[in-house]
């Protein structure tokens, strides 16, 4: 008997029993939409009735203009779409089964849409520029988890990024303060050295956390614990050893407009209208996809992190390619450092880069260890913390902490509820013995 025809022959389970022996995941996600629904249809006329449509505009270059959404009508039917879709998907019927799935999967995506329009309501969004902010946003967590990639993908669990991304933010703008002190370069030559200083640091911070924990098989964690202890107390040493006493200046990375791809409507706005660590990110993905799947380095990465002895069998250094590819790890994380503080705020201050590589390791996870994954539930958070400034800048009734802690709230109700089974390296935080 088939696997399907052996659901459909067995006795339903009634929502009751589901309570009592614990819901699936789907079950929990029907009941979460219903009481959103409930709570829509009950809040949605008293706020919105008095308001006007939301009118969401498309950038300048589009041609397409603005379209006017009538917030109250939108919000009722989405709040029964909400509400129908996660009764169906309580029911304990087999034809619910199969249908709920695909209405989740539809309430799911209605998420964004929803919460913009609602948002917006009595006033105007450009979607061009959220969508800029969005990607923009993600970039740091996006290159800091390709630095979990090239470390976790041997075998080495690296907790340490986000030290060594604060580590790569200060060292680089400590680098430019020096420099225009001490020379006469162009400001963006200055800059330029400020980066690849950051890399330089996170690099070397990697390569402590390797000498920890590959050299002297030191648990994994508590090395990268280690390094981002280290971390915060070093560069808060220098900030108020070298730049207090510093004229900081202000001065970060120029715009660099793709030529003919930046006239391309919308999608020209969007990506090919940034700063060079945005483009970095690009490059990145792309790179890290093909050598970790189609060389051979990248496939000997993926021996050494599934199965060590093997890959030492076979003849394949793995010290050495743990030690590479942790240092390799470090220099990407460098560079999501220096996003910071030379291409975004022209500044540093104390834990600057507040958790974003703790966010990384969230998204590497989230991505299943892969850099396409990685690049999609890195947009997740760029579109939650572009979500935030967006509820600040309309003067919605919420503490202005509680907006602040979208993004990361986001991140943690994805992890623990929508992602999957996923696939660590088997290896992961398991130190190599030479036998």
């Amino acid at each position: 008997m088939s696997e399907r025809a052996l659901q459909e022959s067995s006795p339903p389970i009634s929502l009751w029993k589901r309570l009592q022996n614990g819901m699936d995941k789907q079950s929990i996600f029907s009941l979460f939409f219903a009481l959103v629904g409930l709570f829509m249809l009950l809040t949605v006329p008293g706020h919105h009735a008095d308001l006007g449509p939301a009118e969401l505009t498309f950038g300048d270059q589009s041609g397409v203009g603005s379209i006017a959404v009538p917030t109250l009508p939108y919000g009722l039917v989405i709040a029964a779409l909400y509400l129908v879709g996660g009764v169906v998907g309580l029911l304990p019927w087999h034809r619910a089964r199969e249908i709920r799935g695909r209405w989740l999967l539809l309430n799911g995506a209605l998420i964004i849409p929803t919460v913009l329009i609602l948002a917006a309501a009595g006033n105007s969004i450009n979607l061009v520029v959220f969508a800029q902010v969005s990607v923009r946003s993600s970039t740091p967590v996006v290159i800091g988890a390709l630095a979990g990639i090239w470390c976790e993908r041997s075998g080495v669990i690296n907790i340490g990024i986000e030290g060594m991304m604060l580590t790569g933010a200060a060292f680089g703008f400590i680098t430019l303060n020096l420099i225009m002190e001490g020379s006469d370069l162009h400001v963006q030559q200055a800059v330029t050295l400020g980066v690849l200083v950051a890399v330089l640091a996170g690099g070397l911070m990697a390569l402590l956390h390797a000498w920890l924990c590959i050299t002297f098989r030191t648990d994994q964690i508590v090395s990268g614990t280690v390094i981002n202890i280290l971390a915060i107390g070093v560069t808060s040493f220098l900030r108020r050893e070298v730049l207090l006493n510093a004229d900081a200046g202000r001065e970060t990375l120029q715009n660099i407009h793709i030529p003919l791809l930046s006239d391309v409507p919308i999608i020209g706005e969007i990506f090919f209208q940034g700063r060079p660590i945005f483009y970095m990110m690009f490059v990145l993905l792309i790179a890290t996809h093909v050598i970790l799947y189609f060389t051979r380095w990248g496939l000997r990465t993926r021996a050494v992190g599934e199965n060590p002895h093997a890959a030492d069998t076979l003849g394949i250094d793995v010290q050495r390619n743990r030690w590479i590819n942790v240092f390799i790890g470090g220099l990407i994380a460098g560079l999501a450092g220096a996003w910071f503080s030379l291409e975004t705020t022209g500044s540093f201050y104390d834990e600057m880069t507040a958790g974003r590589g703790f966010i990384a390791l969230a998204v590497m996870i989230f991505g299943n260890w892969t850099p396409i994954g990685v690049f999609g539930a890195g947009l997740l958070y760029g579109f939650s913390d572009a979500l935030g400034f967006r509820f600040q800048t309309l003067d919605v009734a919420v503490p202005s902490q509680f907006l602040q802690m979208v993004p990361y709230v986001i991140t943690l109700v994805v992890i623990s509820g929508l992602v999957g089974r996923v696939f660590p390296p088997a290896a992961g935080g398991k130190p190599f013995v030479k036998e």
